[in-house]
């Protein structure tokens, strides 16, 4: 609890000009500046403990629109107006859950209760269906770990630390498997989904070096410190950012997309769980199908005959375009399958088609996190390995070579399952929550893969969803 401490304290003192209000949670003074001949700022001015000691005659109250700060109760009015919570105009690209799915398929019934709650029994009969449904399935993924010169300087310098070098590994794989499927070139526009600070968008351009009329969309929720696209002023490159949850995403209404008519790449790096079935419906069901619907003179978008001399007289034709199509390519890395929902998952009609629905959906997104969490190898195991330290991509320090089983997972470890049985069922219910996201998008006209694009041990979500359009004539062999 903070209080008004008007000496020093000991443990931290207050700076000149700065507020004197001693916050206990965290040790220290506040370090708000104040005005002219005031000891506190005017967050703790009008508090409890400072009225009583006459510090400010004014009284303070909780910002309606969000409880976190205060502000005069004289001056609320003026404060509403200008309050960054209050609620702003929305952009014409924002629908209200235009990329959401139908609620009436959301209903899960009440009575489902956490995986450490049911009986040996209920989960047995969840892993036999599980395993049922699973059966053809290819559990072992190709692997398309690749490179790229454009990240070849960031990948050999020396000051890396394990986190970034882990990171840029994840990037030049990616942008690799980008340019095997022909979707690195000019005249796109490239989304990038859960685009934190844009590095996937940064690399992608780097790579296309001078090519022209590129367009990078970096969709994220959330406001993200130190973006890269102000370090990206090239006049054949634009980027865009757009704060909105990809469940209210219209590309439609993006206005590049209505004049430019550049053909769309979608893709995302560790786009988590219920965000990467959303930016598919928003890629090929919101955007492809009503582009398709309207029938704007598809014919006529294609690239001019004079462009594309062009384009190949400066050695550019393998990568031009052979006409224009709504969504030329998906390339996503997965990742948290445990924060699927079924109303926005894509691949219902597939679940339904073995049989499962929302209850076996509800279950087997939370059992996918026993692929990656919960479990490790033994010390026994692991005792001819050198121990040594590694970083994950949160930044948080693990050991490599000292394994155990630990229990601190929220679904706890079954008494009947050993640790390795647990992580192939999170794998099993991985891919098959991923099988019925490839099932949608080849019912919607694409050509999609799984694979493994990086080593497990640079990233445990190391698989990538890839799609192309079926008419494209960049269609590889993909299955």
């Amino acid at each position: 609890m903070a209080a008004y401490v008007p000496t020093q304290h000991a443990s931290g003192f207050s700076a000149e000009n700065r507020c004197g209000y001693y916050l206990e949670k965290k040790k220290r003074f506040c370090r708000m500046v104040v005005a002219a001949g005031k000891r506190l700022c005017g967050e703790h001015a009008g508090t409890a403990e400072t009225e009583a000691e006459g510090e400010n005659a004014r009284k303070r109250i909780l910002c309606p629109l969000d409880p976190k700060h205060t502000v005069y109760e004289d001056q609320l009015a003026k404060h509403l107006k200008k309050c960054n919570s209050r609620e702003k105009p929305k952009p014409d690209f924002f629908i209200q859950d235009i990329n959401a799915g139908l609620k009436d398929e959301t209903e899960i019934p009440e009575q489902l209760v956490p995986i450490s709650s049911l009986s040996e029994e209920q989960l047995q009969n969840l892993i036999t269906k599980l395993r049922k449904a699973s059966e053809g399935l290819n559990s072992t993924l190709k692997n398309q770990i690749m490179s790229h010169p454009a990240l070849y300087d960031a990948l050999h310098d020396p000051k890396n630390g394990d986190s970034v070098t882990k990171h840029l590994k994840q990037q030049a794989s990616i942008l690799g498997n980008i340019e095997k499927l022909k979707l690195l070139g000019p005249r796109r526009c490239y989304v990038e989904f859960g685009a934190g600070k844009g590095k996937l968008s940064h690399w992608v351009d780097i790579a296309l070096k001078d090519a022209e009329k590129v367009h990078f969309i970096l969709v994220e929720k959330v406001t993200t410190r130190f973006k890269v696209e102000g370090k990206h002023r090239k006049k054949n490159s634009v980027f865009e950012r757009l704060q909105i949850d990809i469940q209210h995403l219209c590309l439609n209404k993006i206005p590049v997309l209505i004049e430019e008519k550049l053909p769309v790449v979608g893709i995302g790096k560790h786009l988590c769980g219920v965000a990467t079935d959303l930016a598919l419906r928003c890629l090929v069901e919101t955007y492809a199908a009503s582009c398709e619907e309207r029938n704007e003179e598809p014919l006529a978008k294609r690239i001019k005959n004079d462009e594309i001399n062009t384009l190949t007289k400066e050695g550019n034709e393998k990568h031009v375009p052979k006409k224009w199509t709504p969504v030329a390519g998906i390339v996503i890395a997965l990742c948290c399958h445990h924060r699927c929902e079924w109303r926005h998952y894509v691949g219902k009609e597939y679940f339904r088609g073995l049989g499962l629905g929302a209850v076996e959906f509800h279950y087997f997104q939370r059992m996918s996190s026993w692929a990656t969490c919960g479990m490790r190898k033994t010390s026994v195991e692991a005792s001819d390995i050198t121990t040594k330290k590694n970083q994950n991509d949160d930044g948080e320090e693990q050991d490599a070579s000292v394994y155990r089983i630990t229990n601190n997972s929220a679904e706890g470890l079954p008494g009947f399952l050993t640790a390795e049985e647990k992580k192939k069922i999170g794998h099993l219910c991985k891919l098959l929550i991923d099988q019925g996201r490839i099932q949608y998008l080849q019912q919607k006209g694409f050509s999609s893969a799984l694979q493994y694009y990086t080593d497990p041990l640079v990233s445990l979500e190391n698989v990538l969803l890839t799609a192309l359009p079926n008419h494209s004539s960049l269609t590889e062999t993909t299955a």
